[in-house]
């Protein structure tokens, strides 16, 4: 397959054989790899697409998040990226899997929905209601022109297009993925469609639609998987749509390793079954802006919230900021055995900070009077309103109420907290309340003022309890009693796209709040940044926002794409909501 250089991008009839693939009807293997270009600094795509085919891939697989691109109804952000990146990728001499969703799981907030579809429709989502469809319908009409432009029998890239997204692990709806199918189709796609689904019979029986193409997600055990796949799918190529080869990490546990050599012998067993694979992931990158989602514990994902860490990596083949690790060199090396001739050479890397670089910050603003500048609207209401009620996707929300008095100390806790409120008695701080530890440790007294800031740690991506609500979702009790009348105020983390508006600094007092400064550097790159002394919140550099940082681990540092980095002053921000930052340091390195 002529597809070793950039530029030499094959292009024609591409179809679904009975055995195989096929382009211009002759047999193809997809050796395709996920890179997520929101994941990604836009300047940098070319790199990382040129490390792919170097590792000796000839697809790229990428999803597509809905709730990145229309933040709220009707109203669209960037969808011009997703051209963009496929035409990058043809520039790489790379085909192009698309994967548009709705929902994408990846990780990602809140599966890819977004928070104003889930909010109100809540279960109805991902099923044939007429609102949620109407919603979709509305959104593929505005992204499927991008991709349907560059099929490649037009001259693009994109060879195949999924039809939702791992559906058979959350419902059986098969008129809704009716629906969608009939939908990509009369929005033009021509290229071949497919679903992909965990290799068990419930989930291809749940997440397959009659006549479209199944694939099969899996991380080990390709001979028994593609067994599987058979008895649903007599006919047709075997595809590991799915191969992962690496995963992901939480907020509080431990990173996920998985040797090379564990992982290149299940590569292995995928391509001597004949099947083609997407390795999953290729590249993972960065979740930032607090775009990283959440998951449940348990068999059944219903358990304990277990928030996703900001970084990516994803033990993937190419590291969170380019670089090829052992697992490359091995998939390297089996991956050259299918190609037509020599790999190309790895693209030089990306320049690195020249040297690390310290500083304190020197300004500061109180966390409320950060609140006063750039949330929105104050509400009142009898119950407290829940985050999806307020428009708050990423950030916190401010909770306030009056417990009655005079009155003896009792206990104030709260139902259905979601995810994380730092609480304040009095304007004292009281401690630190979850969705598992939902009581605070000293009862309170009457009458006093009760301040709840919660913290939306990411929605959960994947399962049943995609779409759940964030905030306080049933209330707040003195002793058995509710404390209706509650003020709250949101603060959504775009908001600090427009800059700080008016908000006064000063020297810090080592609370929580808004911590600001500058980095000289010289000889800008890509860089780690480290927060020592801080314990949770969100960074920005220039504007960029690097995502959140945490100091219960196991991420120590924020990855800081070169590209946002500028010779001499930089600018920066720290949003502190927990802790005391006694330090106010930070370095760059």
């Amino acid at each position: 397959m002529s597809t070793n250089g950039v530029g030499e991008l094959r292009t024609g009839e591409f179809a679904v054989g009975d055995e195989h693939f096929e382009l211009d009807g002759r047999p193809v293997r997809l050796l395709s790899g996920a890179l997520h270009y929101f994941r990604v600094h836009e300047d940098q795509w070319d790199h990382r697409l040129a490390m792919l085919r170097a590792m000796g891939l000839n697809c790229v697989e990428t999803y597509v998040p809905w709730n990145l691109h229309e933040p709220s109804p009707g109203t669209y952000r960037d969808v011009e990226a997703v051209g963009r990146f496929l035409d990058a990728a043809a520039r790489a001499g790379l085909w192009a899997i698309v994967r548009p969703g709705p929902y994408i799981c990846a990780e990602w907030e809140n599966g890819g929905l977004p928070h104003w579809v889930t909010g109100p429709l809540g279960s109805r989502a991902r099923t044939r209601d007429p609102e949620y469809l109407r919603l979709v319908d509305r959104w593929f009409e505005t992204l499927m022109p991008q991709i349907v432009s560059r099929e490649i029998h037009r001259g693009g890239p994109v060879i195949m297009v999924q039809v939702e997204n791992e559906y058979g692990s959350y419902g059986s709806d098969a008129t809704y993925l009716r629906h969608i199918t009939d939908v990509l189709l009369d929005l033009g796609v021509e290229v071949p469609l497919f679903t992909s689904d965990g290799p068990e019979d419930h989930m291809l029986t749940g997440g397959s639609v009659p006549g479209v193409l199944a694939t099969v997600n899996f991380g080990s055990g390709a001979r028994a998987s593609f067994e599987t796949l058979r008895r649903h799918q007599p006919a047709g190529p075997l595809m590991c749509m799915e191969f992962w080869c690496g995963w992901f990490s939480h907020w509080g546990g431990k990173s996920v390793e998985r040797t090379h050599e564990d992982a290149a012998a299940t590569l292995r067993e995928i391509l001597d079954c004949g099947a083609s694979v997407n390795l999953y992931m290729a590249h993972g990158g960065t979740s930032f802006a607090g775009w990283a989602g959440a998951n449940r514990s348990g068999e059944l994902h219903e358990g304990e919230l277990l928030p996703d860490v900001t970084s990516y990596d994803y033990d993937a083949p190419i590291d969170e900021q380019g670089g090829p690790t052992p697992k490359f060199w091995a998939f390297r090396e089996i991956l050259a055995e299918y190609a037509d001739g020599p790999l190309p050479e790895l693209p030089p890397r990306p320049d690195r900070l020249a040297a690390p670089v310290e500083t304190n910050l020197s300004s500061w603003a109180p966390l409320d009077e950060v609140l006063a500048e750039l949330g929105g609207p104050e509400t009142v209401s009898g119950t407290p309103p829940t985050f999806e009620d307020l428009d708050v996707d990423r950030g916190l929300v401010r909770y306030r109420f009056e417990v009655p008095g005079p009155r003896q100390p009792y206990p104030l806790s709260v139902g259905g907290l979601r995810d994380r409120a730092v609480v304040y008695v009095d304007g004292e701080r009281a401690g630190v309340l979850t969705e598992s530890s939902p009581v605070l440790d000293k009862p309170v007294a009457g009458p006093a003022v009760v301040e709840l800031w919660v913290e939306s740690l990411g929605r959960v991506n994947y399962g049943p309890l995609v779409g759940e609500p964030k905030g306080i979702t049933a209330g707040v009790r003195h002793e058995r009693q509710y404390l209706h009348g509650a003020t709250a105020q949101g603060l959504r983390l775009d908001a600090f796209d427009a800059g700080l508006g008016a908000l006064s600094l000063r020297s810090p007092e080592g609370a929580t709040g808004l911590y600001t400064g500058t980095l000289e550097i010289s000889g800008a790159g890509d860089a780690w940044l480290e927060l020592p002394g801080w314990t949770r919140g969100f960074v920005w550099v220039n504007g960029f926002n690097l995502g959140r940082y945490w100091s219960v681990g196991p991420q120590r540092a924020l990855s800081v794409p070169g590209p946002v980095l500028r010779e001499g002053a930089n600018e920066v921000w720290v949003l502190e909501l927990e802790g005391a930052a006694v330090e106010r340091g930070l370095r760059v390195r």
